[in-house]
């Protein structure tokens, strides 16, 4: 063997995807890291980890008290070690296998961190930096023929077939073996901890209803969020779990191989709004260790992926994760590399890769349409009686052997065959003919017909601002946003109810312009197709989120052309047991974070940088995208809530569609133990229909006087149009008493789902317009329902001027703070959304400017204060003078508006106890109730006997509800 030493020159790979020859390829390594490899290639003597460190400068050389290679002038910092052969490779895990257990993980890191970037050899070295810090089995893993390779836990392996790299290495360097490779992976996924809707148990993917001969299973990456002390339970838990596996029979008595394969680190990406991993890693760290033990004692084989990702992603320029924990398209690519490699050894990649990706990429697409397929309570769950058991056995019968299809075509593509472009599923089996059970004609009326069908207050008029007449993509429209310039961005939905095997989906989301100012949308531009079930839409940060059931995924336009060009999925988890109880009715609160909600049935789990958030049946969420802190906002026994709002003052309000209840938001969001729900909560109106499709408060100067302040609400079956709600104060919450509905039809075609202000001031109706709209009483495949039209509706006060459409994308920072003065809250909220997504830097030192300008003597400056509050936690920037000066302002909807801010801030300070106390003693009951809710954050005795101080006062039905729910889960987190 020879190892030569020179300064860096180009190394060779193939493509940037991870397919390169190791013979002449080069491998990057710092002179440091050299060093410590001369354990390995004829140092003095063997390392001794146990030795004690001398306190010099921490390079590796020191810890292992071993002379250099050979010695290097300070100024060359690359060498370059070429044709490293296997064998050496092998010997550097086995060294490092005895070493790390006690090696200085914080040591180790802060060499790497050293290590310079190379475009072109950035994977090779990834590869080399896994074998040298990796304790592995000394036994590679060796597949057999028609292995049913299986791989289960959270988030990141979820990730892995969004990217597929890592099956498409798989699939290349065993091209003859044929596998059957499923990936059962979930997010926030535990050993112990696995929840799912309804009889999902039913549906056909266990370990053993896929024949798993080799598992692979990431674990360890949530439970390391229990630290330390839940260390114990979960090496319980992981031996348990692998005797369960190990006692599941194969289908041809071969011997069941597991893979325990540690977590990722958590990446460092030098965001100060995000957390750094040093504490994540602290726990993975000692996590690791603990499965390593298990493996060797169960006799798994183990990968330890935590400590060379760690290293690599120090020393790697290019970001591997979205947030620190989930992996970019390029951090997957890596990822794969490493554990590939780690698991059988060099890779020589000699067919055309991204032709294998391509293969395995719509064999699991197909596969995700069924393991993950949403309407499951219908399908196999508490509802598919009497519809489901009609159509969906044919549906899955067939899409299983499809699945089927393209597993032949990945193991044809791995051999390098070539394949016809077209894939051919004409032998995957025929869907049974589904009869509709409505006997009533169904008439579809056009645009002009459904006017006529209208009825409004006197001085209103309604007009079509579009229609699937003009815009033909205009098809199930389920909700919309307006943008900075006055654009209806919305979401169309004809795949719903959900995807049929084979009919390539292709919802959409478009954005309808009126280019002249008549009031009528006259452009449409496709700003992403190929959806499936885009449920909710908001924009924000440069492009939006959408739902992308069953995820939360943001698009965006980099090249101005109004198309999306960036697709990425950044929550994973919501449950989409039912499409129409998915995560829907996106708006952003005065904060800057974004709510969402799902219904029943579901059991949704997300993984967070912070842990992990899990709620059964039914909740409101909460999502602040610059800190990636989400969780849940409402845990409460909703049908389907489907409609959420804000009042000028940061009050918010929830209709639930199914049942038509309406509820005070403050109430019922104080915070919840998993699975622990909110208890009943009363309504703030009395319910007059259901079911109810989002909701919105009048704000506006082309309606008239006495309709400002009232609260609206669609509704679509039985009544079909928009309800309307005087509002009044009532003690610490509010009530609500029945007026004239803004709008009904005749027409029952018509289905309000969405509602909101425009620019003009006009408000604006999406329609889904439906014959159908049941999932209980019609089968999801009924003939009868619509899958076509669609309309946007605009109603407006003739006897008042609509405003002139400026566009706020133009505006300077200035001029948009000044628009926080504004009467109208949609106007506001379009202005906060712009001022959210520019630089903090600068919009920081517009707000001081600004705050500093304002006239006390200005009625307009209360509310423009709080608006100053609500932009700085917006950009996440604590200020705690402005703070106090909200919290003891004269007004009490200030007051109460600011105690919520603190709530969110409470980490930030070290005596919010003391800070919540004066506003449980608040002089006006609704700052109390926003205290009293703050406070089933906190933990502790002393939490529970500042909270009680509030009964010193007279009670509402509000302020004892929430005292109740406070106590008691404060109760629940003094019992875990």
């Amino acid at each position: 063997m020879s190892v030569s030493l020179s300064r860096q020159r180009e190394g060779t790979h193939a493509g940037g995807h991870g397919c390169f020859d190791r013979s002449d390829s080069t491998i990057l390594i710092e002179a440091t890291l050299v060093e410590a490899l001369s354990v390995t290639l004829g140092g003095d003597r063997e390392p001794n980890p146990h030795e004690p460190f001398d306190g010099s400068p921490p390079t590796l050389q020191n810890t292992f008290c071993t002379p250099p290679v050979v010695g290097l002038h300070d100024h060359v910092d690359m060498v370059v070690i070429e044709q490293l052969p296997t064998a050496l490779i092998r010997g550097l895990k086995g060294a490092y296998s005895q070493t790390m257990a006690s090696f200085p993980l914080s040591l180790l890191s802060s060499q790497l961190a050293r290590l310079r970037r190379s475009a072109a050899c950035c994977l090779t070295g990834l590869v080399l930096l896994s074998m040298v810090t990796s304790p592995l089995s000394a036994e590679e893993l060796e597949l057999r023929q028609g292995d049913h390779v299986i791989i289960v836990g959270g988030t990141m392996p979820e990730r892995m077939q969004q990217f597929n790299h890592f099956e498409t290495r798989m699939q290349i360097r065993h091209p003859e073996l044929e596998l059957y490779v499923r990936d059962l992976a979930w997010s926030a996924d535990e050993v112990a901890l696995r929840p799912r809707s309804q009889a999902f148990q039913d549906h056909g993917h266990s370990l053993q209803e896929h024949g798993a001969t080799v598992v692979l299973a990431f674990w360890g990456f949530n439970e390391s969020f229990g630290g330390e002390a839940k260390l114990g339970e979960f090496e319980t838990n992981l031996n348990r779990w692998i005797d369960e596996t190990n006692a599941i029979k194969t289908a041809d008595g071969r011997e069941m191989k597991i893979v325990l394969i540690a977590p990722m680190a958590h990446e460092n990406l030098g965001n100060v709004h995000i957390p750094d991993g040093s504490a994540t890693n602290a726990n993975l760290e000692i996590y690791t260790a603990a499965m390593q033990k298990v493996a060797e004692a169960k006799g798994c084989h183990f990968v330890d992926l935590f400590h060379p990702t760690l290293a690599a992603m120090e020393s790697d320029a290019e970001p591997w994760t979205l947030n620190g924990i989930h992996q970019t398209e390029a951090g997957d690519a890596k990822i794969a590399a490493i554990l590939d490699e780690a698991l059988f050894g060099d890779f020589d990649c000699q067919v055309d890769y991204e032709a294998v990706r391509g293969e395995v990429s719509e064999k699991n697409l197909q596969f995700w349409y069924d393991y993950r397929a949403v309407n499951g309570f219908y399908i196999y769950g508490g509802r598919k009686e009497p519809f489901g058991v009609v159509n969906f056995p044919a549906e899955f019968a067939k899409l299983r052997n499809m699945i089927g299809v393209r597993d032949r075509r990945v193991w044809a593509a791995a051999k390098g065959e070539s394949l016809p472009a077209e894939i051919d599923d004409s032998q995957t089996g025929e869907f049974v003919e589904i009869p509709t059970n409505v006997e009533a004609e169904v008439v579809i009326s056009s645009p002009e017909q459904q006017l006529n069908s209208f009825h409004l207050p006197d001085g209103y008029t309604v007009d079509c601002f579009a229609s699937e007449v003009d815009f033909p993509d205009l098809k199930n429209p389920v909700q919309f946003a307006i943008d900075a310039r006055g654009r209806v961005w919305v979401c169309t939905m004809p795949s719903y109810p959900m995807y049929l095997p084979g009919e390539p989906v292709n919802d959409k989301i478009l954005i309808l312009e009126d280019t002249d100012g008549d009031g009528k949308a006259d452009k449409q531009t496709v700003f992403a197709e190929g959806l499936h079930l885009p449920t909710g839409i908001e924009l924000g940060y440069g492009g939006c989120f959408v739902a992308q059931q069953p995820n939360l995924m943001f698009l965006k336009d980099t090249d101005g052309d109004d198309v999306a060009d960036v697709r990425e999925i950044v929550l994973h988890g919501f449950d989409s047991a039912d499409s129409h109880h998915s995560i829907s009715a996106f708006t952003w609160g005065p904060s800057g974070e974004l709510y969402f909600q799902e219904g029943t049935f579901h059991h949704t789990q997300v993984e967070t940088p912070y842990g992990p958030q899990r709620v059964k049946n039914a909740s409101v969420f909460r999502f602040e995208p610059r800190t990636w802190r989400f969780e849940i906002f409402v845990s409460y026994g909703f049908a389907n809530p489907w409609g959420h709002t804000f009042d000028d003052w940061g009050q918010n309000f929830v209709a639930d569609a199914s049942g038509g209840a309406n509820y005070f938001g403050t109430a019922f969001s104080g915070d919840v133990v998993y699975p622990h729900k909110h208890a009943g909560l009363k309504q703030f109106l009395v319910k007059q229909w259901r079911p109810t499709c989002g909701c919105e408060f009048v704000s506006s100067h082309n309606f008239p006087a006495e309709a400002q302040g009232n609260y609206l609400l669609n509704n679509c079956i039985g009544f079909h149009g928009v309800l309307q709600y005087k509002m009044h104060d009532e003690g610490s919450g509010f009530g609500a008493d029945p007026v004239e509905p803004l709008l009904r039809s005749e027409d029952t075609n018509f289905r309000p789902v969405d509602l909101q202000f425009g620019a003009d001031g006009s408000l604006f109706i999406c329609d889904w317009f439906n014959p159908l709209v049941g999932h209980m009483q019609h089968n999801l495949r009924d003939p009868k329902r619509d899958k076509n039209h669609g309309r946007i509706w605009r109603v407006w006060y003739q006897d008042n001027p609509l405003r002139e459409v400026t566009d706020l994308s133009q505006a300077s920072n200035e001029e948009l703070l000044e628009t926080l003065k504004d009467y109208e809250y949609r106007v506001r909220y379009r202005a906060r959304r712009e001022l959210t997504q520019r630089d903090t830097a600068d919009v920081m030192a517009a707000l001081d400017q600004w705050v500093s300008s304002l006239d006390e003597s200005d009625e307009g400056t209360t509310h423009a204060l709080l608006e100053a509050l609500w932009l700085r936690q917006c950009h996440d920037q604590v200020d705690r003078n402005l703070l106090e000066a909200c919290l003891r302002h004269d007004d009490y909807r200030v007051r109460a508006a600011a105690t919520r801010v603190l709530c969110y801030w409470r980490d930030r300070f070290d005596d919010t106890l003391e800070l919540l106390r004066v506003q449980v003693n608040d002089d006006h009951p609704r700052v109390r109730l926003e205290a009293v809710r703050a406070a089933s954050f906190l933990s502790g005795t002393d939490a529970e006997e500042m909270v009680t101080e509030v009964l010193i006062y007279d009670m509402d039905d509000y302020l004892n509800y929430t005292l109740d729910e406070t106590l008691k889960t404060l109760q629940h987190k003094a019992n875990q």
